[in-house]
């Protein structure tokens, strides 16, 4: 009887259900009618933006001069708007109101962390400014509308989605999935409630460059600053002071960025986490009293604040836990790397005692007037027991120019103590150097292929041919020559007949990729540095000594694989190619030194001037009036250079 009356009230229940339930019809009806809604209570606070003069291209991109948008945030004429929209620097801005009427603007300053601009109209009437919707009552999956004013000042231009992810690009930015374009950069994510969420900019977890994120535009992969943010720095961007990403200036220890702890491999000179007493070892632990457990979460807490705001960092070291107040800056000096003016030898043998074994010394540099001995082993750099070559090039990354280093080594079974001061490296290339001494010769065991290497990268029509020599199967550490040609396609053979004596004597790998269309293509690119990553695990491969070497069309490669592959290449050798510029920074977890050489038919002049003030270490070979490749005293010198890839 119970069980009856229970699917009589059931039925019951689902059929007035039904009744009551609207149409499909009816439902997109109540939807637009909302949307609608909502887009026309923030349409008055919605402006459009025009700019006129300024640069034609940014970073080789070409800059449009149409109309953007912009957000009222203030009554009296302060517009938040995308920095994106005034990256070529336009001579005038012109703002277009809800209304029709129009008034000049001026750029008041930049929040170049999270890419806003904030301009001040020349009005006189009250502005309208919408309501904001609070940061703490946004949902994952809730409607979001991208609103935009540009096509036709009188309308605004419209896009639906949701809010796909909260907290995005180390907590800036909401995501949404509404198709976001320039027209509409600037202006409000909108809930379905008419409320603004944020400020519609182009982003990228990886960089905060002017143009970073554009290539995402109608996605479905949106960003907008959340209001809270925008509210939070709008005094201080109203007082004129332009605001910056805040730096800390450790270099982390490679790993998983979501599981590995938080290991400083380097320090960087004068920067804040240097000022502070921070070690290369340290564990960073906890953020503002913030426990930090992962690489993500130290990226999330640092990269949300702005240079000028003090934090309480906490490090493990050993068993200590130390706290440290520190001020965030908004950039640190080009690292330069120091310079001792040593040649390491590359392989211990067998029952050899821990340190790096001096193989040459440098004539007048630091090494040379301290005292520093070929053959001396070094055991113990500025308090710190040294245990291999790979170990004391991190050691050296935290060492300042012009400060006095203590140095021991170990002379004929004696400690002898030296003090020494880091110079500048030098560009030119020693005239003669002594082949690196092997210090193991037996075939090891599972010995890698040597000779003719087959190498085939799955899903990519770029041709290898490798060769590998015979010293491979010692698994003494071998460099890596990446020879990429230029505008013509080469027969790869004869550029292994050229090379494979030479890779013979210095103990490099020859690596030769034929584009696969006839020209270099991105997919190139992805092919090389798949290859490259193989033959890491298959081969003997020196870190210090993969280089990246191309002529024309293939140095402009070399270049870009240089500048995007930062922990495969080290080394980069053009020859008869500008210089792409800007180029990013050195670093010193991936130190990268460079060889020019050109014809005086190719103007390098402003992208060394810039490597140079980068403080890259740039060797130039001067070959005369004609463009050409290599003749042999050069190709010798290049050789040389690459032997000196690991020099400390």
């Amino acid at each position: 009887m119970r069980l009856g009356l229970w699917l009589l009230i059931s039925l019951s229940i689902d059929l007035l259900a039904i009744l009551c339930a609207p149409a499909a019809d009816d439902l997109e009806q109540l939807e637009q009618r909302a949307f609608t809604a909502a887009a026309a209570r923030v349409a008055p606070s919605v402006v459009s933006i025009e700019t006129v003069g300024g640069l034609e291209t940014v970073n080789k991109m070409l800059v449009g001069q149409g109309a953007t948008t912009g957000l009222i945030v203030s009554s009296d004429g302060y517009i938040i708007s995308s920095a994106f929209n005034f990256i070529q620097k336009p001579t005038s801005i012109l703002v277009g109101f809800a209304d029709g009427t129009r008034a000049p603007a001026k750029i008041v300053a930049t929040d170049r962390s999270r890419m806003l601009v904030l301009l001040k109209a020349a009005v006189e009437e009250k502005l309208v400014v919408a309501e904001n919707a609070p940061e703490a009552e946004l949902k994952v999956g809730q409607w979001s509308i991208a609103l935009g004013r540009t096509f036709d000042s009188a309308q605004i231009n419209v896009s639906v989605g949701v809010v796909s992810a909260i907290g995005r690009v180390w907590g800036k930015a909401v995501q949404t999935d509404a198709k976001i374009s320039p027209s509409n950069y600037g202006g409000p994510l909108v809930d379905v409630r008419g409320r603004v969420v944020g400020v519609l900019v182009p982003m990228s977890p990886q960089s905060t460059a002017e143009v970073a994120g554009v290539e995402w535009y109608d996605s479905g992969i949106g960003f907008a600053v959340p209001m809270s943010q925008v509210l939070a720095s709008f005094e201080r961007l109203k007082s004129g002071q332009d605001l910056y990403p805040g730096i800390l200036g450790v270099v982390l220890k490679q790993g998983d960025m979501f599981a590995d702890l938080v290991e400083c491999s380097g320090v960087r000179p004068n920067s804040p986490a240097y000022k502070s007493g921070f070690k290369r070892g340290d564990k960073i632990v906890a953020v503002n009293g913030r426990e930090i457990a992962s690489r993500a979460q130290l990226s999330r807490e640092i990269n949300r604040r702005y240079a000028g705001e003090s934090l309480k960092v906490t490090v493990a070291r050993g068993e200590q836990k130390l706290e440290r107040e520190l001020q965030l800056i908004d950039k640190l000096e080009p690292y330069e790397r120091p310079f001792l003016g040593i040649l390491p030898q590359r392989d211990r043998g067998k029952g050899e005692p821990a340190g790096v074994v001096v193989r040459y010394v440098y004539a007048d540099s630091p090494a040379a007037k301290a005292g520093v001995q070929i053959g001396d082993r070094l055991v113990n750099v500025a308090g710190e027991a040294v245990t291999d070559r790979a170990a004391l090039t991190s050691q050296l990354a935290d060492v300042v120019i012009g400060e006095k280093l203590a140095v021991e080594v170990s002379r004929a079974g004696k400690s002898v103590k030296l003090e020494l001061i880091p110079s500048r490296e030098p560009a030119e290339v020693p005239a003669e150097l002594p082949l690196a001494k092997a210090a193991n010769t037996d075939k090891a065991e599972n010995s890698p292929a040597t000779g003719d290497v087959p190498l085939k990268i799955a899903e990519h029509a770029t041709q290898f041919t490798v060769y590998a020599p015979a010293t491979c199967e010692t698994r003494r550490p071998h460099g890596v020559l990446l020879w990429l040609h230029g505008t013509e396609r080469p027969q790869s053979e004869n550029i292994v007949n050229v090379w494979k004596p030479l890779c013979d004597q210095y103990e490099l790998i020859l690596v030769v990729p034929l584009a696969g269309q006839g020209q270099w293509q991105p997919a190139d690119a992805e092919a090389i540095s798949k290859a490259l990553e193989s033959l890491q695990k298959s081969h003997p491969i020196d870190p210090a000594r993969i280089v990246a070497h191309g002529l024309q069309s293939g140095a402009i490669l070399a270049q870009r694989l240089a500048a995007t592959q930062r922990e495969l290449i080290r080394g980069v050798a053009i020859v008869q190619s500008q210089i792409l510029a800007p180029f990013p920074e050195n670093d010193p977890a991936t130190p990268l030194s460079w060889l020019v050489a050109h014809s005086k038919a190719i103007d390098i002049a402003t992208g060394l001037d810039a490597l140079r003030k980068a403080k890259y270490t740039v060797t130039t070979q001067s070959q005369g009036e004609k463009a050409r490749y290599f003749v042999d005293a050069e190709r010798n010198e290049f050789l040389r250079w690459i032997d000196t890839l690991d020099r400390l």
